[in-house]
């Protein structure tokens, strides 16, 4: 096969891709959707998501438009192309897959009615549905306009139109999912003393609305442009390092074979009787890693007659497996981290938001320790030099061979949260709630990892593209003398602050947004439980439209100024103070920012899991002033795990992408 030909095999996987997630799709939906109750529940859930996705899409749409004709103007329109099909292809992603899980999770409640083992393969083929498009559609974005424009500068622009899409798709979903989230669980189950998902809660709706906002239609974006950015990083490097184009077309291959090994070990999913859930989970995660490296191996060979990148992809896995690992143990109810901040709520409010910032503190260690081990590792084994960056940028690819299983076990989350959710306010027997909390519980612990998981790929792909930055600025004449980015120049030294602000100011931007619109939300559930007679004796119903659109409306006009943060700061930055300026800001961005998100991430996951011990009965139970302490520990994490810690993932890509689009610009 010549070397013209290998996209072709890209173009195919990712069509397979594609068409198994269809099939998986129309199965889904063919099973029993329950009695009319939970219809009419279901459907109200995925009325309010849909309604919120269509809206945020055209609120992006005005932005995306000004970008489109600036990019047609400044780079050409083949650029601005690409730039439409990225962000179409991202948002297509997120209104398939969350249309499913959405018009699934009564579908998951009624299987659980049945039995744990039916639940939890309902629920994983739904997230399955998210998993094959989001990396299905990536790949053909990035092989089908590569044999279209056979230009790789080109591509940038779909990485940029993905990556513009999933910063916004984070903050407004994180916005929207959390301010309800929080709002149900002060006033519902602090003040009032009712369960979560309770019908008497006015905020119940949106609540269960914002799950798959936030981590269906977001992560699925999120981890799509963390493909499509890291393939076309990967590209970058091999047009850039070798004259040989084979390298070019080698990413492309590899991301074919991890599609045949993500699906099989997805379909390898199996609940045996007397295993434990995760462990189940975990099991289509380490299928899918090994096939993958069965596949990848004669294919190095193959194409490159060496060996050497193959362990490079080797180190790439064992990052992502180290990673998900740690964050499981620093957020699953299991192990010490989680236990202790449970703990320490029986001491109140303060010692639990205390010891929740230490464990984030702390679960930045290991990962962080990893990421490091991943890079050196990777270009050590090809000896150094540029065969030791490209190494880097394998590895990286070899961490996404994951991430169709990766966006399938946090779609799950979501479902199995909602069909808890379901379960509740149709109320079906409390054996059916038992078995979907199981599953939820889990599902809790999943989103957590698939989050670690992001962000260490993140860190990879950021290394890459910052490796492409500098070679691309080479490539226009800078001089080599001018891309050490050394500390003793002030303007490397000026980036490197301001690449850390734009993080922090980002993250302060995210977290106040959900705040302020928190309030809107408690506020009005307040109202409700006082003036609408009945309410808590279940002879009146709650107004979940209002809730509904106060978060609604909240998320779309707090979303536009924190995303515009990165891009903004990167052209103001290079425009103003130059490339050597741009490439501290770069630099800046990833340190801080990984470390950061690490800590939202990880310290979020904590405290929502130590809320459910003391609920599973731990160091009061219900009801009890731990129990308290713990619901708002919880709702210190919310925003933190899943509005600002998850979307600085699409800000450092954003930020490199913006960059690598200014080369020509700014030289």
């Amino acid at each position: 096969m010549d070397v013209e030909s290998l996209p072709w095999v890209a173009v195919a996987a990712a069509l397979l891709a594609v068409v198994v997630a269809g099939v998986l799709a129309r199965w889904v939906l063919a099973q029993d959707a329950g009695s009319q109750r939970m219809r009419e529940i279901s459907g109200a859930i995925q009325e309010g998501a849909m309604a919120y996705l269509s809206r945020q899409y055209k609120t992006i749409a005005v932005v995306g438009l000004i970008i489109v004709v600036v990019l047609g103007l400044t780079l050409g329109w083949a650029t601005a192309v690409a730039f439409v099909v990225g962000a179409a292809f991202s948002a297509l992603c997120g209104f398939v897959g969350m249309g499913v899980a959405t018009r699934a999770n009564g579908r998951v409640a009624q299987a659980a009615s049945t039995s744990l083992t039916k639940g939890l393969d309902l629920a994983v083929k739904v997230g399955a549905v998210t998993g094959l498009m989001c990396v299905g559609l990536a790949l053909l974005g990035v092989a089908g306009l590569y044999l279209i424009f056979d230009d790789l500068a080109v591509l940038v622009g779909l990485g940029f139109g993905g990556s513009l899409i999933a910063l916004f798709a984070r903050i407004g979903g994180g916005i929207y999912t959390k301010s309800a989230d929080v709002g149900a669980d002060l006033v519902g189950k602090v003040e009032a003393g009712i369960p979560e998902d309770d019908p008497r809660n006015p905020a119940t709706i949106a609540d269960n609305v914002g799950d798959n906002v936030g981590d269906c239609a977001g992560m699925a974006a999120d981890l799509f442009e963390t493909y499509a950015v890291t393939t076309i990083g990967a590209m970058l490097l091999g047009a850039l390092f070798f004259a040989d184009p084979v390298f070019v077309a080698y990413p492309l291959v590899l991301g074919a074979v991890a599609i045949i090994a993500s699906i099989i070990g997805l379909l390898a999913i199996r609940l045996l009787a007397g295993e434990a859930i995760m462990r189940a989970l975990y099991f289509g995660v380490w299928s899918s890693a090994v096939l993958a490296l069965i596949g990848f191996y004669p294919v190095t060979v193959w194409l490159l007659d060496t060996s050497v990148y193959f362990f490079a992809a080797v180190i790439g896995v064992a990052v992502t497996v180290g990673i998900m690992y740690i964050t499981d143990y620093y957020t699953s109810t299991r192990f010490r981290p989680v236990r202790s901040i449970a703990k320490s709520s029986e001491s109140g409010y303060g010692p639990n938001i205390i010891t929740g910032l230490s464990v984030g503190m702390e679960s930045a260690l290991l990962p962080t320790l990893a990421i490091v081990a991943g890079i050196l590792g990777s270009y050590g084994v090809a000896g150094g030099g540029v065969e030791g960056i490209y190494a880097i940028g394998i590895a990286s690819m070899a961490m996404l061979s994951m991430t169709g299983v990766i966006v399938a076990l946090d779609s799950y989350g979501p479902v199995t949260d909602n069909a808890g959710g379901v379960a509740e306010m149709a109320d079906l027997p409390d054996e059916v709630r038992d078995v979907t909390d199981t599953l939820d519980s889990v599902g809790n612990t999943t989103k957590a990892t698939t989050k670690g998981y992001a962000i260490g790929s993140a860190a990879l792909a950021a290394i890459v593209l910052f490796s492409d930055y500098t070679h691309s600025l080479g490539e226009q004449g800078v001089a080599e003398a001018d891309l050490g980015f050394a500390l003793d120049d002030p303007f490397v030294l000026a980036g490197l602050f301001l690449g850390g602000l734009i993080v922090l100011v980002f993250s302060a931007l995210a977290t106040g947004a959900v705040g302020r619109a928190s309030g809107a939300v408690v506020d009005e559930v307040r109202r409700q439980l006082k003036e609408i007679d009945g309410i808590m004796e279940g002879t009146a119903k709650p107004d979940y439209a209002t809730c509904v659109d106060i978060v609604t409306k909240r998320a779309l006009q707090e979303m536009v100024v924190p995303g515009l943060v990165p891009v903004v700061g990167a052209l103001l930055v290079g425009v103003v103070l130059g490339h050597q300026a741009l490439g501290g800001l770069l630099i800046g961005v990833i340190v801080v920012g990984i470390g950061l998100a690490l800590l939202q991430n990880n310290a979020g996951g904590a405290w929502d899991n130590a809320k459910k011990h003391v609920e599973d009965g731990h160091f009061g139970g219900k009801g009890s002033d731990a129990h308290a302490a713990a619901v708002t520990g919880d709702t210190v994490g919310d925003p933190l795990k899943d509005t600002a810690g998850p979307a600085i993932n699409p800000v450092i890509k954003v930020v490199n992408v913006v960059a690598l689009l200014a080369v020509a610009l700014l030289v």
